[in-house]
């Protein structure tokens, strides 16, 4: 259930019972051979999913993360640590001042993180709770990368979904890319990938989101 999906007094009604919403933040930036949207693809899809099963409002996403390590690379749009975190405690605030107490915020992008200023307003607002869940940090991955002998990473087969395909991808492993601690990545990069396996079966995938599914629930439940 989107917020986009309902007009205001939908959203009204809905809080007169429910004060959870889910929050989508990620980024716009390369992933080899994958969408350019992967980091807003995959945690939309699980916030989808998670909101369908306990009847929870998504918000719509913050589509731009802290990327600027990648600005060699066409397609990718950065925003500044300072204004990621100015928006999205804008977002929440807005969301506070209409009723939304608990939030599930569904980050896709390792560059972002919780602005202290939210941290900040949770600690000055009765009843208000913040889960911030980067997924592929969770126990989900963790066992499921064990499981199949597989190393996950940017742009590997972690990202590699049915819905994060824009192209044919690579049936070889990329050795693993030590990236310099600072300076152009591309020249160590080439395509983009960390590195490590580009795919693994569409079983294996379905069965990782069908875990981390489980995994964004109980966090929901829990707020």
């Amino acid at each position: 259930m989107r917020l986009a999906d309902l007009n205001w007094m939908e959203v009204e009604r809905y809080l007169r019972v429910e004060d959870r919403i889910i929050l989508v933040t990620g980024a716009t930036e390369q992933h080899g051979y994958l969408s350019l949207f992967t980091d807003i693809k995959i945690p939309t899809a699980l916030a989808d999913a998670v909101a369908e099963r306990e009847h929870v409002l998504v918000a719509p996403s913050l589509n731009f993360g802290c990327s600027d390590y990648f600005m060699e690379y066409p397609g990718t749009i950065t925003l500044s640590g300072p204004t990621f975190d100015r928006v999205l405690t804008e977002i929440v605030q807005s969301l506070v001042t209409h009723g939304f107490r608990r939030f599930l915020i569904m980050n896709g992008h390792g560059g972002n993180a919780l602005p202290a200023a939210i941290e900040t307003l949770q600690e000055e607002t009765d009843g208000m709770r913040v889960t911030w869940y980067s997924w592929w940090l969770g126990e989900a991955v963790t066992r499921i990368a064990a499981e199949i002998g597989q190393e996950p990473d940017h742009a590997n087969w972690l990202e590699n979904f049915l819905f994060t395909r824009v192209t044919e991808v690579p049936a070889e492993v990329k050795p693993k890319v030590a990236l310099p601690e600072s300076g152009p990545v591309r020249s160590v990069l080439g395509d983009g990938s960390f590195g490590g396996a580009y795919q693994v079966s569409d079983e294996v995938m379905a069965r990782l989101f069908d875990a981390l599914v489980d995994e964004a629930a109980a966090l929901l439940r829990a707020l």
